[in-house]
Formats: C-alpha cells, structure tokens, sequence
C-alpha cells in the first residue's frame, strides 16, 4: 500500500489555530475518560453481569490492552492514510464500541466492547500531532501544552466523573453519556479539523517495521519516553495506592470523599500550557531539572501527611502534594511530547505511538510497584518507590541534554 508524496498544508495561512487547539483538548479530555473509568466502575459491572472476579478484572485490563495496541497499530496510520478521515473514523468506532459496552447483555460482549473502546482512543494520539503540525515550531510546545492540559484533566476527572455518574444512574450511564459526548465532538471535529495529507511513501507493514530503526536513530525520543515512562510510574503508583489509604486514619475519607480527592490533581494540570510555552523559550532543561524535583519533593509530602495526627492538617498536606506531584508529571509529559514533536514530520505518528507506549508501559510498572510496596511497608514504602522514579528522571536530566534544547 502506498500514497504519493503530498504537500503540507501552511498552517498559518489555511487553519484557525486557536479553535483547533481547544477542540483538541475538549476531544483528548473526553475520550481519555473511557481508559480509566473502568478501574472505578470494574465492581458495579461485573455484579451486573455476574462476572467473576477473573472476568471482572479484565475489563480494565482488556481496555487498556486494547489502547496499547491502538497505539502500535491505528496510530502509525497517521503517517500514510488522511489525517481528518482517520481521526474521524476512529472516533465512530469508539461511539459504536461505548454503545456496545452499554448495551453488552453477557459478559463476553461487554470484554468486547472495551477491548474495541480502548483501541478506538488511540484517536487522542492521532489528534495531538495533528494539532502539533499545524503551528510553526517556536510555538509547537505553546500548542502541545494546551491540548495536553485537556488530555490531564481528562485523566484526572476519569474515576470521579465515572463514580458519580454510576452513583446517579449507573454504570452504563456513564458509556452512554461517552457516546453521546464523543458523537458531538466528532461533529466539531468534522467542521474544524483540517486536511492533512501525510509525507510517507510507504507501506503499513514497513512503517511498523521501522519502530526499532527509529528508537535506534533518534536519541531525543529515547531519553524524553524514558524520563516520562518514570513519571507516568510515580503518576500510577500514587493513584493507584491512595486509594487504599485515604479511607484508613488519619484521612478517613468515604468513597464520595475519595472521589472529590481524585478532583484536587486537576490543579496540577495548569502546568501543560504554561511548561509547553516556557519549553519554546528556551527553558525545557531548567524546567525538566525543576519537574523531577518537584516530584521527589511532593512524595515526601505525602509521605509525612499518612503519619500526621491531626486530619485537617494531613488532608492539607497531602492535597499540597498531590498538586505539586502532578505539577511535577504534566511538565515532564508536556516537555516530551514537545521535544519528541519536532523530529521527523514524515514520522509524526510513529514517534508519537512510541512515545506514548513507552510511557504507558512505564504506568504498568509503577502499578505493579506499589502494589509490592503496599504489601511490603504500606504508604510510606510506595511514596518512597513513587520517589525512587523521579530520582532515575533527575540523574538522567544531569547525565544528558537529550531533548531538553
């Protein structure tokens, strides 16, 4: 299969740059919710269908499988087949599979449909490059860092948003309310987007053969999916744990408590516009020094919260660490996926399924981390192994300028 070479577009000349970034973010915000929703609503749903533990635990799993090889698989795509077609028909078959979900009256066909949801959100890393291509590159990490910041509140809100979703009606309430979202955004889209014909002369099978060459040829988009796969691991393994601790003293928060928590790392994400711009002036490495700091920092605040007596004091501590936490992960995520956006345009969409995958792995890792470290030494053990990334991310930045001009 292969295309003729096109010519780019002119972004400055034939697209509203300022309507696409936003659209691009209210998109990235709202699909990314259905990744992570399953991890809250995994109990509702399998008692509804009367799953098993093992069938329930791989809703979530199935998901996220699904999204990791979207990301291999779908966005490749981006470098050989019409941008604005392939968004738009990725994003229907994520309506169509949120319908399925909500609809799925066996087990079976509920693990089905996610399986297809999660691939479907690969979507969101067919959007962020396509936006990233459309502004000149002294303002590329300006434009990453505002979609980006629709990409982390999407994340962040996922769990709560789905928990009081389910708590109102249910859980297929909140699949129902995704579809109906995503199927308003594709209109939006289908009138903002612009065409985009990609560069690449070649087959699909040959793009997903170039992988390997392309981890090899570009040092940039090794060292920046390295430090983010470390901070997307201190990201998982502090949500993944507080969880479990909030509920005990001294927080003794309940599931709606819980929930309302989750809403304090939105704050955290006012750092991906703002690390995007100061990145196109030059201050990437200071402020990827500063980011990964900022995450050994905010784990010894959280870690000092779980032995305080006093609970306001506690809920104070640790909510001033959760926000510096994910101050410290957006701004290595936003940097990255700056640095990593302006390598080769004719690879846009290969770099960005490497890079996301490569830090999504690096989620896996930090999930599997904490749960040892809970069962070994509890709170404290896992905001020590959440720290413990952010160091390996520090000792890189001294040891290399890679990717952080």
């Amino acid at each position: 299969m292969t295309i003729s070479e096109a010519t780019k577009l002119s972004p400055a000349r034939t697209v509203a740059v300022r309507p696409l970034i936003w659209i691009g973010a209210i998109t990235t915000g709202t699909v990314v919710t259905n990744l992570f929703a399953p991890q809250i609503l995994v109990g509702l749903m399998g008692r509804s269908l009367g799953m098993t533990e093992l069938e329930a635990g791989l809703i979530s799993t199935l998901t996220l499988l699904g999204y990791a090889l979207g990301l291999l698989l779908l966005v490749p795509l981006v470098d050989l087949v019409e941008n604005k077609r392939l968004i738009l028909r990725t994003l229907a078959c994520a309506i169509v599979a949120a319908i399925g979900t909500a609809m799925a009256p066996t087990p079976l066909i509920l693990l089905a449909a996610t399986f297809i949801l999660g691939a479907s959100c690969a979507a969101i890393q067919m959007v962020v490059p396509l936006v990233a291509s459309m502004v000149p590159p002294e303002r590329r990490g300006q434009a990453i860092g505002d979609v980006m910041s629709g990409l982390m509140i999407g994340i962040l809100l996922s769990r709560p948003m789905a928990s009081l979703i389910a708590d109102s009606w249910n859980w297929r309430g909140y699949y129902v309310t995704s579809a109906v979202l995503m199927t308003v955004l594709a209109g939006a889209l289908a009138r903002t987007l612009p065409t985009l014909q990609p560069a690449a002369k070649v087959s699909y099978g040959a793009l997903l053969r170039s992988f390997p060459k392309l981890l090899r040829e570009e040092p940039v988009l090794r060292v920046r999916s390295w430090t983010a796969a470390l901070v997307m691991a201190s990201f998982t393994a502090f949500w993944v744990a507080v969880a479990l601790r909030l509920p005990d003293a001294p927080f003794k928060l309940d599931a709606r408590g819980i929930a309302l928590f989750a809403l304090i790392g939105v704050a955290g994400a006012i750092a991906t516009p703002l690390a995007g711009r100061w990145g196109d002036r030059g201050l990437a490495r200071p402020m990827l020094i500063g980011s990964h700091i900022l995450i050994i920092a905010s784990l010894a605040l959280c870690a000092w919260a779980g032995v305080l007596e006093s609970r306001i004091a506690a809920l104070v501590v640790l909510s001033l660490g959760t926000i510096l936490l994910d101050l410290g992960i957006t701004t290595d995520q936003t940097l990255g996926r700056r640095a990593v956006n302006l390598l080769r345009p004719e690879a846009r969409g290969r770099i960005n399924g490497l890079f996301v995958a490569l830090f999504f792995i690096g989620g896996a890792v930090g999930a599997a981390g904490a749960s040892a470290a809970w069962s070994f030494g509890g709170w404290t053990a896992v905001c020590a192994v959440a720290a413990a990334f952010g160091v390996l991310g520090l000792i890189t930045d001294l040891a290399t300028k890679t990717g952080s001009e």
